[in-house]
């Protein structure tokens, strides 16, 4: 049984891509799952004079333990403006100040979700790209467009061939941990 840490990239207490994560982490019962919320993860806009005048803070520590005592990532990021949410971006900033590989060996389910049409294909993208550079081997990516109409408040993806791509991708990732 692989530990398995899943959070969006989001400090919105109404967060879609927590739903979203949310939602993924319920068809999970094989597994030790944590879904964190990061709401509770506030970290100052990263400068190196923040880091100098105030080195890391505990939280940032204790999140950084919890990446790499982790097996497994599901992350699901919004997107701003057509990019990944400063939020997101700033914490992976401050935790690649502690260790550049804070992800090293780690397995990723990368997903995003939004109200439009795209899913928030651009953020997923660009995280792809960023969390690879940190050491994490993405398994599977999946993108979740029209959230309202497709998940909103329910326990189902409403259309059959999102439900089969989402259900394939985190088959794909599950079966990743094995080995």
């Amino acid at each position: 049984m692989a530990k398995i840490l899943a959070f969006a990239g989001s400090n919105s207490s109404t967060s879609i891509n927590h739903k979203l994560v949310k939602f993924t982490a319920s068809l999970i019962s094989e597994h030790d799952i944590e879904v964190l919320d990061m709401t509770r993860y506030p970290f100052e806009m990263y400068s190196e004079d923040a880091e100098q005048t105030h080195g890391f803070s505990n939280s940032l520590i204790e999140l950084k333990k919890e990446f790499q005592e982790a097996k497994g990532l599901i992350i699901s990021v919004n997107e701003h403006n057509g990019n990944m949410s400063a939020y997101f971006k700033n914490t992976m900033d401050w935790l690649s100040r502690l260790d550049r590989k804070f992800m090293a060996d780690t397995k990723l389910f990368l997903m995003a979700t939004s109200n439009g049409k795209r899913g928030a294909s651009t953020s997923l993208e660009l995280a792809e790209k960023l969390l690879s550079r940190f050491g994490a081997e993405t398994v599977a990516l999946f993108s979740l467009p029209s959230f309202s109409e497709q998940l909103g408040d329910t326990s189902v993806i409403k259309d059959e061939e999102l439900a089969k791509a989402h259900a394939d991708a985190l088959q794909k990732f599950l079966v990743s941990l094995k080995s």
